[in-house]
């Protein structure tokens, strides 16, 4: 059966599925698959399948807990975003102050970053998600936003839209602040989402890489997966003595592809093990059922004020409920955004969410966007169109 819910509106905002069967009958449900032995000591586990947003394994993932060097790919996200606006050039060439770098040169991981030392945008890029190097978060940051507290605003902007609710920034590269930066595995699944999603040729760019030249010094990652599970392409370590070992990790595996959490590991070695094993075991104890193709229209919904009077849904990537590998169980689909959607649309815009139920599973939700741009309406658009939705 398909749902829909409109939600922030008086009344329900109309969406139609484009004659695409709403519900799949199943195999008799099956007990899921126990979890592997090597994630049992772990305070926070997540692993979410991003085909279909259904966590297959979930422990604390809203428990807020200290990200360490994760917090690094808020600060690469922030800076994709500031370069697809063109406040931020790959090419741009940053200065290091000379208080940063009496600072920050060899706090920590580094790139050992000299005063009035010049680096271009790409190389700091390169130096935060594989090195994780500090110095060069810091020196990223001052350089664009003009302080630290410039661009942790952005970052937190960023993450209020992203919906990253549980999560907060008081630092680029995660060094202890007190508390006053911290995240949840729920959140940084969304982030890693949001990076796969909106900046894929950046994400290939700069994750998943196992070192890094940096003059004449060769700086390596603490990944713990690529380069040794297949498909394993990032994301990032981060460790403080008061975070402890986590990681947030991602593999594809035949158009299919995971993320993960760990946080609170004891050792690297616990943290590489169980992150090795929760990936492997996603892939091997769980298998797919397609829905919809990417491009597919999955249903429309209806605009106010714009030159259109629905806008159709689709998705840019496949999307598929995810079962235990041995059952199933009836699959059921929902569609939910915050209506009205007004005009104007961008084609591409995110404006929905396909939600789906896969027999006694935890729901999972895929985003949805717009099939088509939608111009912003005059006087006789909105009145016909108007009228359309109020009799349709």
């Amino acid at each position: 059966m398909f749902w829909t819910t409109a939600t922030g509106a008086a009344r329900q905002a109309c969406l139609a599925v484009l004659g695409l069967a709403a519900s799949w009958a199943q195999p008799a449900a099956a007990s899921l698959p126990p979890p592997p032995p090597e994630i049992a000591g772990l305070p926070v586990v997540l692993l979410v399948d991003l085909g279909s947003g259904q966590a297959l394994y979930a422990r604390n993932p809203d428990r807020r807990f200290l990200p360490a060097s994760m917090t690094k790919v808020m600060t690469a996200y922030v800076a994709f975003e500031e370069i697809r606006r063109g406040k931020l050039r790959p090419n741009q060439r940053i200065t290091v102050r000379d208080e940063t770098a009496r600072v920050w040169s060899g706090k920590g991981t580094s790139m050992y970053l000299m005063p009035g030392e010049q680096l271009g945008v790409t190389s700091l890029l390169h130096g935060v998600m594989t090195a994780s190097a500090n110095d060069a978060a810091i020196v990223l940051a001052e350089g664009h936003a003009g302080s630290v507290r410039g661009w942790t605003y952005l970052m937190n902007h960023t993450a209020r839209r992203l919906g990253m609710k549980g999560s907060h920034f008081a630092t680029p590269n995660g060094w202890p602040d007190g508390g006053r930066t911290f995240v949840n595995a729920r959140d940084l699944v969304r982030l890693a989402s949001a990076m796969i999603r909106d900046f894929p040729t950046e994400y290939a760019t700069y994750s998943g890489k196992t070192s890094f030249k940096w003059r004449n010094r060769v700086l390596y990652s603490h990944d713990p997966v690529t380069g040794v599970l297949a498909g394993a392409d990032g994301i990032k370590t981060g460790y403080t003595r008061e975070a402890g070992y986590n990681f947030l990790g991602s593999a594809v595996r035949e158009g299919r592809r995971l993320v993960m959490v760990t946080g609170g590991a004891v050792s690297e070695a616990q943290r590489t093990e169980a992150s090795r094993t929760l990936l492997e075991w996603g892939f091997a104890r769980w298998r797919t059922r397609p829905l919809f193709k990417a491009g597919d229209r999955i249903a429309k919904a209806r605009v106010q004020g714009g030159t259109d009077a629905a806008v159709a849904l689709t998705s840019p990537s496949p999307i598929y409920a995810t079962l235990p590998l041995s059952g199933g169980g009836n699959i059921r689909l929902r569609v939910i955004y915050n209506g009205p959607i007004k005009a104007p649309l961008a084609k591409g815009q995110t404006v929905a969410e396909l939600e789906i139920r896969a027999g006694s599973m935890p729901a999972g939700r895929v985003p949805l966007v717009a099939a088509q741009a939608v111009s912003k309406g005059g006087t006789m658009d909105r009145l016909v169109n108007g009228l359309k939705n109020l009799f349709s």
